[in-house]
């Protein structure tokens, strides 16, 4: 059977990041991707002009509707909003067994706030401890444990940070650095360093949810954390590379630039 991916997260109505990213990278790797909707925004690619978080309730009837009855090979969080919801899918995610990949997403690429700063706290001990990869990026491991990265040498010193709260592994995204685009991934003893050239290309909307998502898709197909997370990354550099301008601001990444390869 085809594997099952299931995205806990948010919607981008101009269907870079969120949801709309999600399914758009499971579809390319592959696997049949289905969604709990957290929030609705209002985006396009100048920025967030609006987000409404979903009740708790409505979040909770979309992921039993799909777990027990498809069930799921991975999960994959993103956008979560509130304290309270994020305690929900943390109990959720706790109940399935099935490998969660949490990207503890706080702000958009223009850089509007997607995590009220009280959910913070739940997100640390409640989410991070249910994740088998969290994998946030440096304004996020910030906003987290207040580890401000600045070289590639502090790297490490993030990665303890962030698995002091429970995660399995952390991926710390260095994407943010100068030079070429390294990320570290460990679970304490075991390390691996992801290096990938950096592409002058703005148009990179999207990457954190469409990386967090083709990792779950490898779990999904049974890979062990490390290969799912090589593979992903080699993924959301080919899109990154192929990313486009849409709109008057920031474009997305292409999600399908390997099918148009493997067509041409």
């Amino acid at each position: 059977m085809i594997p099952r991916v299931l995205t806990v997260a948010g919607s981008d109505s101009g269907g870079g990041a969120g949801v709309q990213a999600d399914l758009k990278t499971m579809l390319a790797l592959g696997v049949h991707g289905m969604s709990v909707l957290t929030a609705v925004t209002a985006q396009n690619s100048t920025g967030v002009q609006g987000a409404w978080e979903l009740p708790v309730a409505a979040v909770r009837a979309q992921y039993r509707s799909v777990v027990d009855d498809i069930g799921v090979q991975a999960v994959k969080t993103g956008m979560l909003a509130s304290a309270e919801l994020v305690e929900a899918v943390a109990e959720l995610l706790s109940g399935t067994d099935a490998p969660a990949v949490v990207d503890p997403v706080g702000v958009s690429k223009h850089g509007d706030p997607l995590l009220a700063a009280s959910a913070l706290d739940s997100v640390r001990t409640k989410l991070l401890p249910v994740a088998t990869v969290a994998t946030p990026n440096l304004d996020e491991v910030a906003q987290l444990t207040g580890v401000r990265v600045r070289s590639g040498d502090d790297l490490r010193r993030a990665a303890g940070a962030v698995l002091e709260f429970g995660p399995r592994w952390v991926l710390i995204k260095g994407g943010h650095l100068t030079g070429d685009a390294v990320d570290l991934l460990t679970d304490g003893s075991e390390e691996h360093l992801l290096r990938a050239p950096r592409h002058d290309n703005r148009h990179t909307h999207g990457t954190g949810c469409t990386l967090a998502s083709a990792i779950a898709c490898g779990l999904a197909r049974g890979r062990t954390v490390p290969e799912a997370v090589t593979a992903a990354k080699e993924y959301v550099t080919g899109a990154i590379a192929a990313g486009f301008a849409l709109g008057a601001g920031i474009g997305p990444v292409d999600h399908g630039w390997a099918l148009r390869r493997d067509a041409r």
